[in-house]
């Protein structure tokens, strides 16, 4: 599967690893719906680490299609809440 973090480029990630993600991304689906900011903000870092560190990035000039499209890290909650599906960011 191929991620992307926006505002940082794309990481070849296994499909394996989606369920260690799909527990941030629940975790970070509660914090906002309890307005938990700081919990958003440290919740949306581990996520992109935990991305960072699992996947293999591609090359800056790899111009792949997206499977999955995280926020930056900077992003605000608001802007999260837009990004999101039913499922939250991350599908299943």
């Amino acid at each position: 599967m191929i991620v992307r973090i926006m505002g940082e480029g794309q990481v070849r990630l296994a499909d394996s690893h989606l369920t260690a993600l799909n527990e941030l991304d629940d975790e970070l689906l509660a914090e906002m719906d309890k307005g938990d900011g700081p919990g958003f903000r440290r919740t949306l870092a581990a996520l992109l680490a935990k991305v960072r560190e699992l996947g293999e990035p591609l090359p800056d000039d790899a111009l792949e299609p997206s499977e999955l499209i995280l926020p930056a890290g900077d992003a605000t909650l608001e802007e999260v809440r837009e990004l999101l599906s039913d499922d939250g960011l991350i599908p299943g």
